[in-house]
């Protein structure tokens, strides 16, 4: 309850000097007529008077919720620090007993790996957070930093890509090119689409040669890592059979919905499951703001190596894990300043990469799920490299170097509600695949007929688009380092990618995969000159009664054609990440349509790119691929 006073003075010319909230001056009063107080106003305050209505358990509650609320305003941060610590040593308490109790099967490794990257991440997190104001000291620092100095920190640079490219040039001779001097195609590949594309650059003069020759290192490194040494293969190779069973959890829902005999329609029952479970395990992480800690780390790693900006470097990191259409919601404040240069590696980026949703679908189809994870990666940097090629950087970016914190937050208020918003958001993404897919292969149904029907008129017979494509793109599959008897094959994968979508592209690599699997399994028992043999392009197995359509290609000429499809790069997805990235920055629109299909071709020879480097790195593996 307030009181309020308005206090009423008679002038002597018969006015009256109203004092209303202000309290009127004492000293003054003392030396002037009596004051006539004929105004008291009493104001009541809700609260106070909703605390006098509480009785008995209602007013102690009400007192003991008051003083919660006190104390959390005032320790709110300390106290949520003390329960993040006590989780977190009651983790490492159950974590320390778990190893001691069993160690040494698959799931104390899986337990310990995991732990070990927790933890690094939370250091990470910590040691940045503590060096936050250092940094902001350093980097006002640098803006006065002497002439003399940055050009030492230049030279500095220059030495250090001379060294790399002398080191990786002496293994590639030492290591690969001695004992498999045709994978040199491979190199021929690299090059060639390096030099086409500074010819038709934007602006060849303005090409930064940094983020070209470190995006395409960092590829090469990871490659190395991945595909030539045995504990980083197996790693991927664990990390995938750990996707793998992951994914399978999609099952439980498959089953539930459709009934044990699900897998009779694999692709709508089995495969657009996968999609829906693994969209909302990334609606839950980003909610979490998992997501965001990752993708800020290594947009982080490559904006250090590249010298790209935030915005590009965290999409590219985001392409990774999300899909074209998804990672630039990360990056949504970013989106209205950015330059055409920076777009366009955004652009790059959606197309050279898949989204973790259909990862899981082509997984599902028996792709690889090491290559498939290691495509991805590889093809981030890449993705910034050949954009920074084709479309270099010729105005002055507005955003600013340490401005990594600025990334879209989800809008989910709890868990429950991520998992419901992602499950709902997934339908959009499944009836995509599932209308596109089939619109597709309509589509290419048809034009194949018509090319059949027009071929016959002239003596050509089963002419058809795969044909077709198998002589257009055998240079390209002929230059990634596919074996030569493979090169239409893998051609006529390209042309359907490009021209259709990576999703039937896969499907047919799947058919190829399991021709290989069953001819694997035939040549076990029989394996004479006549127990199989070929039909045109198919292979016949006599004794069990099957035909392997279009036969078999090579484990390197699988590789290899595994991650050339490796990403969103084809005519259908113009539109698509053209709408999308239209409804988030409308005013760019103009900027996006100019640069769309030369961002889709850059996005296209990412992935060539990325198969070159696993022809050139392939050895008759065995047991390592």
């Amino acid at each position: 309850m307030s009181v309020q006073l308005t206090s009423l003075e008679k002038r002597p010319n018969g006015g009256e000097i109203n004092y209303g909230y202000t309290p009127p001056d004492y000293d003054s009063l003392k030396h002037s007529e009596p004051t006539k107080v004929s105004q008291i106003h009493v104001q009541v305050d809700p609260d106070d008077e909703e605390q006098e209505n509480y009785t008995g358990c209602a007013k102690v509650a009400n007192k003991i919720q008051t003083a919660v609320s006190i104390v959390l305003s005032k320790h709110g941060k300390k106290i949520s620090l003390a329960f993040k610590l006590l989780i977190l040593l009651l983790y490492f308490v159950y974590f320390g007993y778990a190893i001691y109790y069993r160690f040494g099967d698959e799931g104390s490794i899986r337990l310990l790996v995991c732990t070990i990257l927790g933890v690094l991440l939370l250091l990470i997190h910590i040691f940045q957070r503590m060096c936050e104001s250092k940094i902001s000291v350093c980097s006002q620092r640098d803006k006065t930093t002497s002439k003399g100095f940055r050009k030492a920190r230049r030279y500095t640079g220059r030495f250090l890509m001379l060294a790399v490219f002398v080191a990786l040039t002496v293994f590639i001779i030492v290591d690969v090119l001695l004992d498999y001097p045709q994978n040199a195609v491979s190199i021929a590949g690299l090059a060639i689409y390096i030099i086409i594309f500074y010819i038709f650059s934007k602006n060849p003069a303005k090409v930064n040669w940094r983020p070209v020759f470190w995006g395409f290192a960092i590829q090469y490194i990871f490659a190395l890592i991945i595909l030539r040494t045995k504990w980083g293969y197996e790693a991927f190779q664990w990390l995938g059979d750990r996707v793998t069973e992951f994914l399978n959890y999609s099952n439980a829902g498959a089953i539930f919905v459709f009934g044990e005999l699900y897998t009779n329609h694999f692709f709508a029952f089995k495969v657009l499951p996968v999609v829906v479970f693994f969209y909302t395990v990334t609606s839950v992480l980003y909610y979490l703001g998992v997501m965001q800690v990752i993708v800020k780390r290594m947009g982080m790693f490559l904006a250090f190596c590249l010298g790209t900006t935030p915005a590009e470097s965290l999409n590219a990191a985001g392409n990774i894990f999300v899909g074209m259409t998804e990672a630039p919601l990360m990056i949504q404040p970013f989106l209205e300043d950015m330059t055409k240069s920076e777009l366009h590696a955004v652009m790059t980026g959606g197309f050279a990469t898949i989204a973790g949703s259909v990862l899981g679908a082509y997984i599902s189809f028996g792709v690889p799920a090491n290559h498939l994870i290691s495509a991805s990666v590889m093809s981030a940097p890449a993705a910034l490299a050949i954009s920074k090629l084709a479309y270099p950087e010729t105005e002055k970016p507005k955003v600013k170097g340490n401005d990594f914190d600025k990334m879209g937050k989800s809008k989910d208020r709890n868990v429950i509600e991520a998992i419901s918003s992602g499950a709902s958001n997934s339908v959009k993404v499944v009836a995509a695949i599932a209308v596109n897919v089939m619109a597709f292969l309509c589509v290419l149904e048809f034009v194949n007929m018509t090319l059949t029907w027009f071929g016959d008129r002239v003596g050509i017979e089963s002419l058809s688009f795969q044909l077709i494509c198998s002589y257009v793109f055998y240079p390209i599959a002929f230059f990634m380092g596919t074996d030569i008897p493979d090169c239409r094959r893998v051609a006529e994968l390209i042309g359907i990618k490009t021209f259709t979508n990576e999703f039937v592209a896969y499907t047919e690599l799947s058919h190829l995969i399991t021709n290989k699997r069953n001819f694997t399994e035939y040549t076990a028992t029989w394996n004479s000159s006549s127990d199989w043999f070929y039909q045109g392009e198919d292979i016949i197995l006599p004794y069990v009664n099957q035909t392997l359509k279009k036969g078999i290609i090579s484990a390197k000429s699988e590789v290899i054609a595994t991650y050339a499809l490796c990403g969103f790069s084809n005519f259908g997805s113009m539109g698509i990440f053209l709408g999308g990235m239209s409804a988030l920055v409308p005013s760019r629109r103009g900027d996006l349509s100019k640069i769309v299909l030369r961002a889709m071709i850059a996005g296209n020879v990412a992935c060539f790119l990325t198969g070159c480097i696993a022809g050139l790195l392939y050895k008759d593996y065995g047991s390592n691929l």
